[in-house]
């Protein structure tokens, strides 16, 4: 027991400083602390929560009638409840309901306040004269001893309650009486003290208060931003809700301030009623100082700070970016900022979200100062892309083939222009939490919305909307997960409903399949009634063809094939063109078919993929061309062959000729069969097989197609991926089908020179038999003969040339299909050159 009554003791005199002269207060509070220690407290059995809840909520009652402090007692208890690192509620509850309504309660409202650790007593100065030494058993903390010896020597320290009000102002941006803000135009930017020999304020005071005038530039900084944008011109709505939250921050900061201010305020008060409350502790040992001040606004310098981080970078940066910006400070390891910034975010991406709900759900763009990262192309907005009058309703289909050629050329720029043009991605503005994978879905989500609205005049959109509404709901920072969900239904809807009105509404696959059977020669009796009857008149200069008899003779093909049985508003479409001719061109060299179409088909087959088919058209045209004039020929030799035989000499030469023409017509079919079967065919499945599928995007639409032609482009025409050789093979079959009909016309020449002999030997006969058959026809020249012979050679040799150049060119091509056609247009090594 010795030993407890010597901590017992020991603890008073620490604590109690009038102990220490006074002995009957002493024992007393001794003689209590033994009491206690000899008693039951905390051994009790735990008393019933609820009862004691309704024990101290009918005293806060009866103290507080109108209810204020029961609803405050209410919300504080159940947050004490929610804490897991409280064991023992029922004895804190407890002890707080002791504390609260004991007999010595004091009466002052102030903040609680930290103790002040015990200090060890200290020897008194030697330097102090011994009056003051023997004032210190009066009862005089040494602290009163040390301000009474420097008041006497005239350099008293400022008193901390001078300083701890304009420590108050500084931590408003406000300069104080004895302290205050350097200016502008001082080299020091800190803060300046106004202490002089007779007010002196020390070091470590100064070190504290130039920590706690931090917060004052800080909120300083940030609301002259503030200021400057609300009195600036053209500041975004992101922006304007960052300035709303840091103004709300601020005035929660102000609120702390004021009721700081307040405290020094009833100090004030209650230092004129007493100075020795609380069991002899003074209201110095109480009362708010400097280092509590600090403890009080520790969590505010943080605060203040990443504020002011925000509001430097917002300088330089508005909408998206400025979100990224905020969002980048999320990745950190301190769960403070971390929650202030996911915090900050929710309010300042308030007006993002806003704009992206519209544009997800309804394709408008609502952004008056562009800080989505989806911009409006104004110029292009301003065009008008309607229905083009020439397109809807017209029986005749096949009078519109003599219309005018440039009908749809405007509309034509329209449909791809609008959709790729009017609208832009942004990605500096795309926020990171969003991703670039999302933010491409939100973009063609509202681009497709956007479009079917009021490009493709959807009178479904309706549907569409309410399929939408079912999944709506409020976009926010802090439901990522949900806006990924929202975004790829969104996006899955709006594709499909696309897809379906390209297909359905707009008969997107009848004009493929159009395109593919008249510019790709897919109607083979098409385009042989064609051929035949535009063959004489396509013989003739260009400079004697006229566009109306063109289009009569393709209305004639066309009633006298299939194709009378597509539908009318693709018959109507088809129609024919001249190209620009030099002289010396005929009307094989400038001729080509034309296939209209108009807005929004022209999104998907815009001018740059109507210019290819066009290219493809005229090089499988001339195929055919030359498949038809080696039948032709080959039919009429077959057919001919009793007239050859009056011409003895010329059988060898009529063999060989076959023998070329075979070659030749091998050839012309292959290449065909190639086109026809390897290339066409099998890109028109990959393209039938993603429509089907009907996933993806009008882009996904849009590349789907250009891939599909931009694969029978370069097969058809045997394109070469190495710089300087691209057209290097198709130059060469070029040139083997022009030698093919330059050989087939100098046959015609030797057939005619055959059937004039024969008949000139025939009448010779008959002279000798005595028989007249007519005049006599003078015999034909031998140098003719032989100059048709020589040429003959002379093609027979250049085309084999030209074959073993473009098989050779075939095998060694990067692409496997033009490999194969090598080694089918030289099956057997024929054309293998020989060394």
């Amino acid at each position: 027991m010795s030993h407890v009554t010597t901590s017992i003791d020991s603890l008073i005199t620490t604590l109690v400083p009038s102990s220490r002269t006074n002995s009957d207060l002493k024992r007393d509070l001794s003689s209590l602390c033994q009491e206690i220690l000899n008693s039951n407290i905390g051994q009790a059995h735990d008393s019933d929560l609820g009862h004691l809840t309704d024990v101290l909520r009918r005293q806060l009652l009866h103290h507080s009638p109108e209810g204020s402090r029961a609803l405050k007692f209410t919300n504080l208890l159940s947050r004490l409840l929610d804490e897991s690192a409280l064991s023992r509620n029922n004895e804190s509850i407890q002890f707080l309901h002791a504390l609260a309504f004991s007999e010595s309660r004091p009466k002052s409202a102030t903040l609680p306040t930290l103790r002040v650790p015990p200090f060890p007593e200290r020897k008194v100065p030697s330097s102090l004269p011994h009056a003051t030494k023997d004032a210190g058993k009066a009862g005089k903390s040494r602290a009163s001893l040390l301000r009474e010896y420097r008041y006497s020597r005239d350099c008293a320290h400022i008193p901390e309650k001078l300083l701890l009000r304009d420590t108050l102002y500084l931590l408003q941006g406000i300069s104080g009486k004895y302290i205050r803000f350097a200016e502008q135009n001082d080299k020091d930017k800190g803060i300046v003290f106004l202490d002089d020999a007779a007010h002196q304020i020390p070091s470590p005071k100064k070190a504290l208060i130039h920590r706690l005038s931090e917060l004052g530039y800080l909120c300083n900084r940030v609301e002259s931003f503030i200021h400057e944008r609300e009195g600036a011109g053209g500041v975004g709505m992101i922006e304007q809700s960052l300035c709303h939250h840091l103004q709300t921050q601020l005035t929660e900061y102000y609120r702390l301030v004021a009721v700081l201010e307040t405290q020094i305020t009833t100090e004030d008060s209650n230092t004129a009623i007493s100075n020795n409350l609380y069991d002899g502790r003074t209201f110095e040992e109480i009362a708010l100082s400097l280092q509590r001040l600090d403890v009080w606004v520790n969590e505010w310098r943080l605060r203040l700070r990443m504020m002011s981080v925000c509001v430097e970078g917002a300088r330089e940066a508005q909408g998206g970016s400025l979100v990224n910006l905020i969002h980048s400070y999320t990745d950190n390891g301190d769960p403070f900022i971390r929650k202030f910034t996911d915090r900050l975010l929710d309010e300042v991406s308030r007006p993002f979200f806003a704009t992206l709900h519209k544009w997800l759900f309804y394709g408008e763009l609502h952004d008056p100062f562009s800080e989505f990262f989806v911009s409006l192309d104004a110029d292009v907005a301003k065009g008008s892309y309607g229905y083009p009058s020439g397109t809807s309703g017209n029986e005749g289909g096949l009078v519109a083939l003599n219309g005018d050629v440039d009908d749809y050329s405007t509309v034509r720029e329209g449909g791809l222009k609008l959709w790729e043009g009017k609208y832009r991605f942004r990605k500096d503005m795309l926020p990171m939490f969003v991703g670039e994978t999302f933010g491409k879905k939100i973009f063609s989500t509202g681009k497709s919305l956007n479009f079917i609205r009021y490009t493709c005049h959807d009178n479904d959109w309706v549907i569409t909307r309410e399929k939408m509404s079912t999944m709506k709901g409020a976009l926010q920072y802090n439901d990522i997960a949900g806006l990924e969900r929202s975004i790829d239904a969104a996006y899955r809807i709006a594709s499909q409903r696309l897809f379906e009105v390209f297909i359905d509404k707009f008969k997107l696959l009848d004009h493929l399949f159009a395109l593919k059977n008249y510019l790709m020669l897919g109607h083979g009796d098409f385009s042989d009634h064609l051929m035949e009857a535009l063959g004489p008149s396509l013989g003739k200069p260009a400079n004697t063809l006229y566009r109306h008899n063109l289009t009569a003779t393709l209305e004639t093909a066309i009633r006298s094939s299939n194709a009378q049985h597509d539908s009318v508003d693709v018959l109507r479409r088809l129609d024919v063109r001249m190209l620009e001719y030099s002289h010396g061109e005929i009307g094989w060299d400038v001729f080509t078919l034309e296939y209209k179409v108009d807005s929004p088909i022209d999104t998907v087959l815009d001018p740059e993929s109507m210019e290819k088919y066009l290219k493809i058209f005229r090089h499988l045209w001339q195929l055919k061309r030359a498949e038809m004039a080696l039948d032709r020929g080959w039919m009429r030799i077959t057919g001919g062959a009793k007239t050859f035989l009056r011409v003895q000499e010329l059988q060898p030469r009529w063999h060989r000729i076959r023998l070329m023409m075979a070659e030749m017509i091998h050839f012309t079919r292959q290449i065909q069969a190639y086109c026809r079967l390897e290339v066409i065919e099998c890109s028109w499945k990959i393209l039938i097989d993603f429509l089907s599928q009907k996933e993806g995007d009008l882009d996904a639409l849009i590349d789907a197609h250009r891939s599909y032609l931009d694969r029978v482009t370069k097969k058809i025409h045997l394109w070469h991926p190495k710089s300087g050789k691209e057209d290097f093979v198709l130059n060469t079959v070029k040139e083997a089908l022009s030698i093919t009909l330059q050989f087939r016309e100098t046959t015609d020449n030797l057939y005619n020179y055959c059937l004039s002999e024969a008949a000139r030997r025939d009448q010779i006969l008959d002279t000798e038999r005595g028989i007249f058959t007519g005049s006599k026809e003078a015999p034909v020249q031998n140098q003719d003969l032989s100059e048709l012979l020589e040429r003959l050679a002379a093609y027979g040799h250049s085309f084999r040339e030209k074959m073993q150049s473009t098989v050779q060119q075939l095998q060694v091509h990067p692409d496997l299909d033009c490999r194969f056609l090598g080694i089918r247009l030289s099956f057997s090594d024929y054309y293998k050159t020989k060394k």
